[in-house]
Parts: structure tokens; sequence; C-alpha cells
């Protein structure tokens, strides 16, 4: 039975043999990613987001504002109009344009002339209020953490940066979704639990887009790929999204990539 992983320049390997190299890993981790994300943004509608959000009008007034909030809470911060398609690209367009349209209705939402989107002052308000939600919370979830949280956020951090710096790069991964969140909006004095619920809220887009691009490429669109049975073909379709969304993980070494995996894992939620 596999005991302690031994380590190679470029990829992580069992003592079973069995080589994790970026693409490898950019599969593990995204399961751990979505765990820790999802219990922290649960956390924080738990305490206290949905009665901010009630504040404000509801999710009618503040969806949007929750989603893209990495962008949308920093000065001037805009989606346009292809980052907002493609964080949406599995929704009705029309659905998203109505409750789009309830948005801007409320004063959260503004419409620029190009077709993206920006927050009001009010927008804004509720932004700022969320983020100190989010900070209490997380600090209350990851508590007796801090040394795990420390080492994700600073190595989450680089993988951003890393992936904002290989945008545009011909098949890195990177597209609209990831690029209408990142790199995430962090003032001054950002608690730590923040900065890593954001920093890996943002490479979930980064993968959202390389799973687009693997199941574009493999013929599919949006619905057709929700329909798609298990089998060789999806698993086709999920083999080439690790390989795009292995790009960013290039900027960690064999062992701090199995460092984010344990301290991933070792998270409550």
């Amino acid at each position: 039975m596999p005991t302690e992983p031994l380590r190679s320049a470029g990829a992580l390997i069992t003592d079973d043999g069995v080589e994790l190299a970026p693409h490898r890993f950019a599969g593990l981790v995204a399961p751990a990613v979505e765990r820790a994300f999802v219990a922290g943004m649960l956390a924080g509608r738990d305490g206290g987001g949905a009665e901010l959000s009630q504040r404000y009008g509801g999710p009618a007034a503040t969806g949007f504002l929750v989603e893209f909030r990495t962008r949308l809470a920093a000065p001037g911060g805009t989606v346009d109009r292809a980052g907002f398609a493609a964080v949406n690209r599995y929704r009705d367009p029309a659905t998203c344009q109505r409750a789009l349209d309830k948005q801007v209705a409320h004063g959260t939402i503004a419409r620029r002339r190009d077709g993206g989107i920006t927050a009001t002052e009010r927008g804004v308000d509720f932004l700022t209020e969320l983020y100190q939600v989010h900070a209490e919370v997380t600090e209350e979830l990851w508590a007796g953490h801090d040394d795990r949280v420390r080492r994700l956020v600073e190595a989450y951090g680089r993988v951003v940066a890393y992936a904002v710096l290989l945008a545009g790069e011909p098949d890195a991964g990177p597209g609209p979704a990831f690029a209408a969140v990142a790199p995430p909006y962090e003032p001054d004095g950002t608690p730590p639990g923040v900065l890593l619920l954001n920093r890996i809220g943002a490479l979930r887009y980064h993968r959202a887009d390389a799973y687009a691009d693997a199941w574009t490429a493999a013929g599919h669109t949006a619905a057709s790929v929700g329909e798609l049975p298990d089998g060789p073909e999806r698993r086709a379709i999920e083999l080439e999204t690790d390989r795009r969304a292995a790009g960013p993980y290039a900027t960690l070494t064999a062992d701090e990539r199995l460092c984010v995996l344990a301290d991933l894992a070792a998270l409550p939620g």
C-alpha cells in the first residue's frame, strides 16, 4: 500500500510508480478546491451573508454582486460582456438578462455603454460588508489552521498570478470567465481567510474555462456536454480539462503541490 510519496523535479511520484505531474495534480486538486470554496461560501451565507443580502433587497438585488465580487468590489471594477456570458455559460441567456435587469433596477449594478457591468455606490457598500462577513466566518471556520491557511494563501497567490500571466497564451487554459474575476480585489488588510476564499474561487473559473475549451474542442455545446453520459468520451474531456487547467500549477514545486493537497484536505468544511 502506498505510503510517503517520492519527489522528482517536475512531478510527484508515489512509491507505486504513479506520477503526479501538473496535469494529474490539476485533476486531484479540483475537488479539494471545490470543497473548501463551497464550505466558505455556505458559511458566509449562514453566518450573516443571507441577512446582509436581505438588507440590500435580497438575491434579486445582490446575486451577481456576490458572483463577481472579486472584480466589482475594486474601484472602477468592471465585468465585460464576454466575461458575464462565460460565467453564466450554462444558464439561459434571457433569464440571466432578466435577473441583471432586476439588479439594475435595485440600484446595485449599472450597465455600461459597452455592455459591461459595474457596481454602483450602493453595490460597493454591499460588497464591502460582504468582505467583512467572509472575514468573520472564515476565521471561525478555519480556526486553529492558521499555518495551513497561510501556506495556501501564499501558494494560491502565486498560482493566480501565474494564471493571469498566462492569459492569452495559446492552449494555456485561462479564458473569459477567469478574466471576469481575476486577479481578485485584495485591499490592504484583507484577512487570510478572505484571500484564500477568493483566490481558490478565481481558480475555479480558470478550470471552468479549461473545461469549456475541452468540450468545445470535442464538438460539444454547453447543453450537449451536460447530457453526456459517463464513458470514454466524458473521461477524455475531463482529462483534456486537466491538461488545459494545469498551467498555473507549474509555478509550484513538487513538494508545494503535495503540501497544497494535504492542507486543503485538512481544512474543516
